[in-house]
């Protein structure tokens, strides 16, 4: 089949990037299918919507001299009246962030029979903490660090 402006083809996606896809034709050539051309609606990620070794139907509509061929799902969906398959993904699990944990101390009764004293007695503590912490990691990563007292 000859390859022309207008023409619907049927082609397998060879390669996905941020801006488009790859089509992989008859007789071995190449087309691309920018993020903008996949389907009707806005399209953020469009991985969400093509995946490697899917077959897609494009509507070509250009052709340069070069021989660069610029093709679009949505063009030949709204004339085919189609829906494109959205391809399954599996959810995957992120890990829980790292989050501060402390010394992991017992915290004073909230029963309300504690002093001001000792509620920023305990404060301190886990300031302090806090602090010894984040300079053992400061060390560990080898930081220069910077004086507030400037050059002596």
């Amino acid at each position: 089949m000859q390859i022309e402006t207008g023409v619907i083809v049927e082609g397998k996606i060879t390669g996905i990037t941020d801006f488009g896809a790859f089509v992989e034709l008859d007789g071995g050539k190449t087309g691309m299918v920018h993020i903008s051309e996949v389907a009707l609606d806005f399209v953020k990620d469009i991985r969400e919507h093509l995946e490697v070794g899917q077959q897609v139907k494009c509507k070509v509509i250009s052709i340069s001299p070069e021989g660069k061929i610029s093709l679009s799902i949505r063009k030949a969906l709204e004339e085919t009246g189609e829906e494109l398959p959205k391809p399954e993904r599996k959810k995957q699990q992120r890990p829980a962030p790292k989050v501060w944990q402390g010394n992991k101390k017992p915290a004073p009764p909230a029963d309300g029979k504690q002093s001001f004293e000792d509620m920023m007695a305990h404060f301190k503590q886990v300031s302090d903490d806090k602090m010894s912490d984040l300079k053992r990691a400061d060390s560990k990563r080898g930081s220069v660090g910077y004086s507030r007292r400037g050059k002596n």
